[in-house]
């Protein structure tokens, strides 16, 4: 990953943002027929799509596993078994948007053990994210606070006790986003939005991602989509991620 980045407004005139040298708007990541296939059959594919930097990417489409594995290649940690994707500005190079992506809230990558609590986790972030050879003692109230509030903006945050399985699932959800996101790189690439059990804390959480958004590039993936309102650059309907029959009873059931 990418290292920490001061929080950066707009530069004035230049149209880009400070610590990152993609331009608002600009093609950050074109993909072309990507898809995945692995040994027992076909995950999802061919997919085309365009993200442009800046704001928040809407990706349209049922979830399971086919998404997921989308997300999981727009982050560099899965590599496409067909198609072309360029990402960027390099073309073909998982290891490379690895280092320039995060991703959150997907039990895949940034599963939590349940019966730990919230300073343990602060506390492993914050040493993963320092230099090799630096000493990193426990993480304080401190630490909490400039790694959280970015992300939870006015909602309280967890206390440094607190066992994660306890939290509220909206809690635990921006919680995850977070520590996921300790080094701030280009882009951010979060699941399970649409799949809080609450319809008011799925809106709030696309909220939060919405103000990350005016810093960083975020993907987010929904089955029913969003409306475009400020601060979702693009809303994509994907398709080929699943059974289409499948996909349309999914979003019948939801009705979200």
């Amino acid at each position: 990953m990418t290292a920490p980045t001061d929080q950066g407004e707009t530069d004035e005139g230049l149209g880009t943002r400070s610590g990152h040298s993609e331009t608002f708007g600009e093609v950050l990541i074109t993909a072309t027929g990507i898809g995945v296939d692995a040994s027992w059959g076909h995950i999802y594919g061919p997919v085309d799509l365009t993200v442009r930097a800046g704001g928040v990417t809407v990706l349209v489409g049922a979830g399971g596993r086919g998404r997921q594995a989308l997300l999981l290649t727009l982050s560099g940690r899965m590599k496409p078994t067909t198609g072309r994707l360029e990402a960027f500005g390099r073309i073909d190079k998982p290891h490379h948007l690895f280092g320039q992506a995060a991703i959150a809230n997907v039990d895949e990558v940034d599963g939590i053990p349940q019966t730990i609590r919230v300073h343990d986790i602060v506390t492993e972030q914050v040493r993963w994210a320092a230099k090799w050879y630096q000493w990193v003692p426990q993480s304080t109230d401190e630490d909490l606070e400039r790694i959280c509030r970015p992300v939870f903006g006015d909602y309280s945050l967890p206390t440094m006790d607190a066992m994660v399985e306890e939290l509220p699932e909206f809690t635990a959800a921006l919680f995850r986003i977070a520590v996921a996101n300790i080094r701030k790189p280009p882009l951010l690439v979060v699941g399970g939005v649409d799949t809080l059990a609450s319809v008011e804390g799925s809106r709030r959480l696309r909220e939060r991602l919405i103000a990350l958004g005016a810093e960083q590039t975020v993907i987010m993936a929904d089955v029913n989509g969003v409306e475009k309102q400020d601060g979702i650059t693009d809303v994509i309907e994907v398709h080929n991620l699943t059974d289409h029959e499948f996909a349309v009873l999914e979003r019948e059931v939801t009705g979200r």
